[in-house]
Parts: C-alpha cells; structure tokens; sequence
C-alpha cells in the first residue's frame, strides 16, 4: 500500500488525525495499551476503511434527513413482468425447449456452480459455518453435503465435470476448509475456495466498533460482494479458461435448490440474459423475503424491511397480492458480465441489518449479548438489476427449490425444512405410484429421505424410478440412493 514504507509513527499519526475528523477516533482508543506488532495490525485494517464511504453510509441510514442520497420511499409499485410456471401445452413445450437447451450447455462443459457460504449459524445457536448444518431428516447430512451430491449427480448425469466455487468469509474459511478435508470433499474433485470482502460494522450511533482492542470488527459484505470477490479472487479467469460462460449462484441455507436446472439455464441462454433470477409466490403478506417490483416501467428490487404495512397488504383486482414475486436467493450470471462490472468500477447500495456481532466494552471486555448490538451494511445480488442490460425472472414452485434455514424455531427453521424436504420426497414418491399416507398438508407420517445421488428433481426421479426391476417398500427410516 502507498505510504507503508515510511515510519510507523508517521502513519499512525495521520491516521489517527483522519479517523478523528471522521469522529471515529475511538478505534484507537486503546492505541497506547498496544504492543508494535498490534499496532501495526491495527493501523493496516484502518487504512484499508474508506472514511468518506464509511460516513456517507452512516449518514443515509441513521440520519436520513441529512443525506442526500438515501432512497427516497417505494411508491407506485405493482407485480413486475416474469415468466410463470407453465399453464398450457404451448407453454409446456416452451418449457421443454428450454431444458433441452439447458441440457445442451451442461453436456458441453459451460456451467458452473458458486456457493454463497460465508454465513454462521448464530441464529441457530451455533459458531460453526452454517453449510456444516445437519439437515436431511434420515441420513443428518450437512448443507455442504446435499449441495455436493447434487453436483456429482449431474456430473454422472452429463458426463462433464462440475467446478464448484464457495465463496467463505474471515469468520469461517479455516473451519469451511477443515470441514472439507474431513469430509474427502464428498468425493468431488474440482472444489474453489475464496472469501469474500469486508465491510465494518458500527454501532446505534455510527461508530466503527472494536471486535479486539487491536481489531476492528468486519463484517462480510453481503451477496452482492460475490461480484468483486469473483474477480479478484481470480475465480473468473478459471472460469473463463474452462470455457464456463454460466454461474449458477445459490445460498448455502437451502437444501431444496436446484443448484444444476436445466429450464433456468436454458431460459437464461434463450433471452441472453446476463443475469437471471428465480421468483416464488409470496407465502403471505408480511414473509421476510425481499421482493421485485414495477416502477415507472422499470423492474426494481426492494428490501421487505422498505415497505410499508399498506404496500405489503395491497391487492390486485383479482385478489392476489399486488407484490407477490419474492427473491429466491437462486441466481444465474453471465461470466462476462460479472468480469466487466466485478472489477471494482461500479457499485451497488448499500442495505443495513441490526446483527450480533463481536465486540468489546469500554476497558477491552467482550461484550456478550442476546440481541444485536450493532449494524452491519451489505450489498445484495438482486440489485444487480440497475446495471444489467438483460435479465430474466422465472418463477418456480416454492415446494420445489426454496426452504432456507434462518431461525432456530417457527418459519424457515431446521423443523419445516425438515417437513418441506419429507412432503417434497413423499410428493416424488406419489407421483410415481406408490401408496403413502399422508396429513392435509401433504407430510407422511415417518421420515424418509431420497438421495440427491439418486435424483435431484421431480424429473430424473422419475425416471430413475421407472429403471428399477424392484421398487423398495418406503416404511420409516426409508432411504433411497
């Protein structure tokens, strides 16, 4: 970095004097505590931090009226244009031509699956990466585990190697990387590991906190640092001499993604989309989900915390929601066009989230704490939006591809994915002719589990099934591979 050769004093004393006009000198406050390694360490993190940045972002969130470039709120908003599920036979064959497309692109080697695995399961009770999460409801496989056979069962199913990027954070990657080694990789051999960037968190008032007396307290930068994380990480250039021009990016948290769809990639081929979404059918009102929407023609992508109870409650004249396409978290990207804007010459805004996150006290204690103790800004995907020229939204059947694990307890917990992934198998298992009991929402009253080693979807589940000279009887504890 400009500037490192010169004395250390010199440095910090500019520094300093920086991050006090900012008015955050109290990330030195333990400065003259500290011995010549740490302050070092210190003074290195604290000349990475944009200040400028760093206080425009305070300043739009906490104190909106003194910003000029908060976003001013959501109005006139309606349902943005998609492509549903097919209804009809013409748009059933439409449907047909694009998995046999998306088929196409598999068997010559142009996909390639990107993990967004930088998460903790602190909600959950848990200080390991959220992928080590135990979640089939037979077997206990980890997040990690499911993703990965479903990535060997399309490489046996096209005959083509799948690489497999997983973007870490600070927080977990040495763990992540253990996790693997101990796990053999779960028999997969070409595997990437990169983290992604950091931002600082602040506290109530806007003042950058300590996580040690030496260390600030970064936090990852959301799904939207995927982009610049991709690039400088060099993981584009090993796509681009792959020959792979596709990015099929998901989440970590939900065992139900179809990390390797072939309609999603071949619908993303046919509109020569940069980048594409999968949307679901809001489940009610007020789900936490982030939503898209139309306004003034163009299609937008809103946070649910920046809507307003009205807006979340409007209905259109046939009784559905007005805003009722929500963000799966399933992603398709253009390598290309993550290289031309992951290079550090665009930028994406900023949300906030009140989180947890590590710190100390006044005398350089860890602060323990229940409740979020400060904010956390991120850059999420779905903005993308603003800087793509073409991009698709392809809804799919929430049962299907979407149950992602975000509480201990109630909605989007290790309970209902455990009941979504039992009605989705007990749902193939019906379809294919066996005789299962089930309550009215469709659960069976025992655990099974079928592989992703046998099949990833309803489709080559079906097929699969039809091979086998001798169907198993499915009775509690049943698992299929």
């Amino acid at each position: 970095m400009k500037g490192e050769n010169r004395p250390l004093e010199d440095r910090a004393a500019e520094t300093i004097e920086r991050f006090v006009c900012y008015g955050q000198g109290q990330v030195f406050r333990f400065w003259d505590t500290l011995s010549g390694e740490q302050r070092l360490g210190l003074l290195q993190e604290a000349e990475q931090l944009d200040l400028p940045k760093i206080s425009e972002y305070v300043r739009q969130f906490l104190f909106p009226k003194h910003s000029k470039t908060g976003d001013a709120p959501a109005k006139n908003l309606s349902s943005p244009p998609y492509l549903n599920l097919p209804e009809t036979r013409s748009e059933q064959i439409i449907w047909e031509e694009a998995y046999k497309e998306g088929e196409a692109a598999l068997a010559d080697g142009r996909v390639a699956v990107l993990t967004l695995a930088g998460g903790q399961a602190t909600r959950l009770g848990r200080v390991e990466p959220k992928g080590t999460l135990e979640v089939t409801p037979v077997r206990k496989k980890s997040l990690f585990q499911v993703l990965a056979e479903k990535i060997r069962f399309a490489e046996q199913r096209y005959g083509r190697p799948i690489h497999w990027f997983l973007m870490t954070s600070r927080q977990n990657h040495e763990a992540t990387l253990q996790f693997f080694r101990q796990h053999k990789s779960f028999g997969l051999q070409n595997i990437h590991f990169f983290q992604q960037g950091l931002l600082p968190a602040v506290d109530f008032q806007g003042k950058i906190l300590l996580e040690a007396k030496d260390h600030i307290t970064m936090q990852p930068n959301g799904s939207g640092g995927a982009i610049p994380a991709l690039v400088s990480s060099g993981s584009v250039k090993i796509l681009r001499d792959l020959g792979v021009d596709i990015i099929s990016l998901c989440q970590v948290e939900n065992p139900l993604v179809n990390v390797i769809d072939p309609h999603f990639i071949g619908f993303h081929l046919q509109q020569k989309s940069e980048i594409s979404f999968r949307v679901i059918q809001k489940s009610y009102p007020e789900e936490p989900v982030g939503i898209f929407a139309a306004r003034e023609g163009k299609t937008i992508f809103i946070e649910y915390t920046s809507l307003q109870q009205e807006q979340l409650l409007a209905q259109e004249p046939s009784g559905k929601l007005q805003l009722h396409v929500a963000n799966a978290g399933i992603y398709l990207l253009d390598r290309e066009f993550v290289q031309t804007f992951g290079r550090g010459d665009y930028s994406l805004s900023l949300h906030i989230a009140r989180k947890k996150v590590p710190t100390i006290d006044l005398e350089g204690h860890p602060i323990s704490t229940d409740s979020p103790n400060g904010l956390k800004f991120e850059q999420v995907l779905p903005d993308l939006l603003t800087l793509a020229s073409r991009f698709l939204l392809l809804e799919g059947r929430r049962e299907q591809i979407f149950s992602p694990i975000k509480n201990a307890q109630g909605l989007n917990s290790l309970q209902t994915c455990h009941q979504d992934q039992l009605k989705l198998f007990t749902h193939w298992l019906l379809r294919a002719g066996q005789e299962i009991p089930t309550d009215n929402t469709g659960l069976p009253p025992f655990a099974i589990e079928i592989s992703p080693l046998f099949a990833d979807n309803e489709r080559t589940f079906l097929d699969r099934w039809a091979t086998l000279p001798l169907k198993p009887n499915i009775a509690e504890g049943s698992y299929i591979e």
